[in-house]
């Protein structure tokens, strides 16, 4: 095997290569549909284009992927991350409408660490579930799910709360350093996330909380307290894209927001390499298959998919990528096109030379055959 063969081989099997592959792949699928696609403009001191608005639309998704990562790390899964979202947005309106003075910062901030702070409460509940009283995390967080919709709804009185703050508008439609300011937030998260998980044992913990809770439990590690962590976080990540995303429109809508934003969080997460059983967990992978699902999006309203098929093409992609990761089935499909290739020589027998002869078993000696009877004399 040569060594450009092996460097390949060493790529494509690196967690985060299918992943980069498809992001390339869909965004040069855009250049045949709008030329200018991977044009970016300078206006007003900002930046403006579609590589701009994927970043911009992708932000929410990935907050909520980052914290859903380390929740399905510990062997979890948060399927609330949804109804926070709803519930922090709503409760941030909720206060900013009723303020005498909308664009009063002081009063922004406040309504901003309240939301957050019901958030943080939100993942304390669903940690306190799951690792204290021991409850399934599809059903501990199925109960918020259903609940914080419906608590969510209460906040607004069933009605879309709408609000008129500049300061809260920046946290989803502003601008700072030439960038949106939501992309310059979720960088921010990201990169504390990182350097908190990796630089530090506390990512080697929960991956050996998810990987095996018995022998991390007998080694001395506080898997519960971990655990509580992780949904602690997945609840402040939820939150801060609910503030995004409502900030974004300039109201908070109780039953949609956030609507089925887990499901896609989840298929982020696996896209990243991260496997649902719990270990191991990509971040950077996170962030990748987040980006991805918003580019894809995107890439179906450029090439014209229609409206009534463009979840089945959603899907169809999603089935090619999962399958390109998997190196089962690799495995497989080079196995299948090895055996549609030249037929290989069969192999020789035991005991058999390479010229043919001597086949079968080795022929043990027999016994020794008797003295030829001595010349008579």
């Amino acid at each position: 095997m040569s060594d450009a063969h092996r460097r390949l081989t060493g790529l494509v099997r690196q967690r985060l290569f299918w992943p980069v592959l498809i992001l390339v792949v869909l965004l040069v699928s855009n250049l045949f549909f709008t030329p200018s696609f991977f044009s970016i403009t300078v206006r007003d001191g900002h930046l403006y284009g579609s590589l701009i608005d994927i970043l911009r639309a992708s932000t929410p998704l990935v907050l909520v992927a980052v914290g859903m990562t380390v929740v399905i790390a510990t062997g979890g899964i948060d399927l609330s991350v949804g109804s926070v979202m709803a519930i922090s947005g709503a409760l941030a309106c909720l206060h900013i409408s009723g303020l005498a003075d909308q664009n009063s910062v002081g009063g922004v901030l406040f309504a901003v660490a309240l939301a957050l702070g019901l958030s943080v409460l939100l993942g304390l509940w669903n940690g306190t579930l799951v690792a204290a009283i021991g409850i399934q995390p599809i059903i501990a967080t199925l109960i918020l799910m259903v609940a914080g919709r419906g608590l969510a709804q209460l906040i607004t009185d069933g009605q879309i709360i709408n609000v008129n703050s500049a300061p809260y508008k920046v946290i989803g439609a502003g601008y700072a350093l030439t960038l949106p300011v939501s992309v310059l937030i979720v960088v921010a998260v990201v990169t504390a996330a990182a350097l908190l998980i990796r630089r530090s044992a506390l990512g080697m913990l929960v991956e050996s909380v998810g990987g095996n809770p018995t022998a991390s439990r007998l080694a001395g590690i506080r898997a519960r307290q971990l655990v509580i962590l992780a949904y602690v976080f997945a609840g402040l990540c939820a939150g801060i894209a609910g503030l995004i995303f409502s900030s974004n429109v300039s109201s908070a809508d109780g039953n949609n927001a956030g609507n089925l934003i887990e499901l896609d969080a989840i298929l982020a997460v696996v896209i990243g390499g991260t496997a649902l059983t719990g270990g191991r967990f990509s971040l950077a992978g996170s962030v990748l298959g987040a980006v991805i699902i918003k580019a894809l999006d995107i890439t179906i309203y450029t090439i014209g998919i229609p409206s009534q098929a463009n979840l089945l093409f959603k899907a169809v992609v999603v089935i090619v990528l999962c399958l390109a990761q998997s190196s089962a089935f690799r495995a497989r499909l080079a196995g299948i096109t090895r055996r549609g290739g030249p037929a290989r020589p069969p192999a020789t027998p035991p005991g058999k030379r390479p010229d043919g002869t001597g086949g079968g078993l080795p022929q043990q000696a027999g016994p020794a055959a008797p003295a030829e009877a001595e010349v008579r004399a």
